[in-house]
């Protein structure tokens, strides 16, 4: 084995869980990176649809499943008995009683094991119900709700290790979309974006949750979760919040470089992804950037870079800037759902625009300046050489993604879409994949499908 080799297994080790290789333990997989490495996985979908296995009941959110030994973690809210949200989706003004819950099912069967719950009232915009996946690492559950209330437990009982509550412990605002910041664990750490002075991002021993270094001050603390990057022959944790980017050291919180990058509405969501020495981000209103990491040191400048636009309906003529998922780079190419609904493939080094298609998104093919699927959204894994990508509207759809265009293999329909935007219904879960399966939720179910080859 190469000296280059141990170096790169050992850093991988000091930021990833200790899972099996077929787990799934946190948002976008073991590396949170969208990469489903198991072998042995379908490359058609019978028009029937895959397998289920079972499903299970579920109230609403936003927040993926996670699997780790042998267990789905999820969270949901329940609304309080007589209460119900809002009419206008928008309105942040009433408050809303309800419950958020943690639920830990047997992965075989769907079997409900144990349960944590706590009130919860909510008042933000989209109140279905959390946003962050839980986080399983070392026996433990990490779990973040939509305002504010991150907790640690037990992962085989659900019992409370510690708790936070951003608002009470740091006075910081709660977003007007609620948090949305999947923490990450990085060595003994668990990194947060939280907000309040000084606070922006937070580190939390995490076995403990004794603060260890807080760090940036921002106007909107943004969406966008803390992301381990690898650059400058360091580990760094970059956090985007509503007006820049940033390098910190993820052990100290010292902030190593700053690049403004401000999407309207403070709507910082993707995960920064880097390709090399590059690193890309982009959000709603076209506000997007290519930076080039420095080789020797922590340090970044800019390749290219586009600033937002006032209206959302102005298309750019370069780049992408996904709303709600996060992009998949392959090969000097970003894949990934722009702002105005389509897939979208694109040139990193440049932002040229290659290809669009609307398809497998929202099902059907429409034309570029189509107004119908705004924010849409598709998640992107990757699969060997194939792509998974589940849609907003329920469907697993299985692809080939290239320079040269979507090529369609196979297309199956696993859940109704319950949540209602802009006119349209829709699923806006990142499903979890794991022993061979797919684990998807909406506002009502989680169901788990076989993805085993035959």
């Amino acid at each position: 084995m190469t000296r280059s080799l141990v170096l790169s297994l050992a850093a991988l080790a000091c930021f990833s869980p200790l899972v099996r290789a077929d787990d799934w333990p946190q948002w976008m997989g073991p590396n949170r990176d969208g990469v489903w490495a198991e072998t042995g996985i379908t490359r058609a979908l019978p028009k029937t649809g895959p397998k289920r296995l079972w499903k299970a009941n579920v109230s609403g959110g936003y927040s993926g499943p996670a699997v780790a030994d042998g267990k789905v973690y999820v969270t949901d809210r329940v609304l309080a008995k007589g209460a119900k949200n809002p009419a206008d989706p928008f309105d942040t003004k009433q408050k809303v009683n309800s419950t958020e819950r943690v639920l830990c099912l047997n992965a075989a069967d769907g079997a409900e094991l144990w349960k944590h719950e706590y009130e919860c009232p909510y008042q933000i915009s989209y109140p279905a119900g959390p946003r962050c996946t839980p986080t399983v690492s070392n026996g433990k559950v990490y779990t973040l709700g939509a305002m504010g209330d991150l907790y640690c437990l037990d992962a085989k009982t659900g019992k409370v290790v510690w708790s936070k509550n951003f608002p009470k412990d740091y006075a910081a605002k709660v977003p007007t979309w609620g948090f949305c910041g999947h923490p990450l664990i990085y060595k003994n750490l668990l990194v947060c974006l939280v907000g309040g002075e000084n606070a922006t991002a937070v580190a939390f021993d995490k076995d403990t949750g004794a603060e260890k270094w807080k760090a940036l001050s921002a106007r909107d603390t943004g969406y966008s979760p803390p992301t381990r990057v690898h650059a400058g022959g360091v580990d760094q944790v970059v956090i985007w919040h509503g007006q820049a980017i940033n390098g910190l050291d993820p052990l100290t919180g010292k902030v190593h470089w700053t690049v403004g990058l401000e999407p309207l509405y403070a709507m910082s969501i993707m995960a920064p992804r880097q390709s090399g020495d590059r690193l890309f981000a982009a959000g709603i209103g076209g506000a997007g950037a290519v930076l080039k990491l420095d080789k020797d040191k922590p340090g970044a400048s800019v390749v290219w870079q586009e600033a937002a636009e006032k209206s959302v309906d102005r298309m750019k003529e370069c780049g992408l800037y996904p709303v709600n998922m996060t992009p998949f780079i392959d090969g000097g190419v970003i894949y990934g759902v722009d702002q105005p609904g389509m897939l979208r493939a694109v040139e990193l080094e440049t932002g040229k625009k290659l290809w669009f298609t609307h398809k497998p998104v929202i099902g059907k093919v429409e034309p570029e300046d189509f107004k119908g699927s705004g924010s849409g959204t598709a998640f992107v894994v990757k699969n060997g050489d194939h792509y998974f990508l589940f849609a907003e509207t329920g469907e697993l759809v299985i692809a080939k993604l290239s320079p040269k265009g979507y090529e369609e293999v196979g297309r199956a329909k696993l859940l109704d879409p319950t949540g209602a935007v802009f006119g349209r219904k829709v699923v806006w879960s990142h499903p979890a994949f794991a022993n061979k399966c797919i684990f998807v939720r909406n506002d009502k179910e989680i169901a788990c499908f076989s993805l085993a080859a035959e």
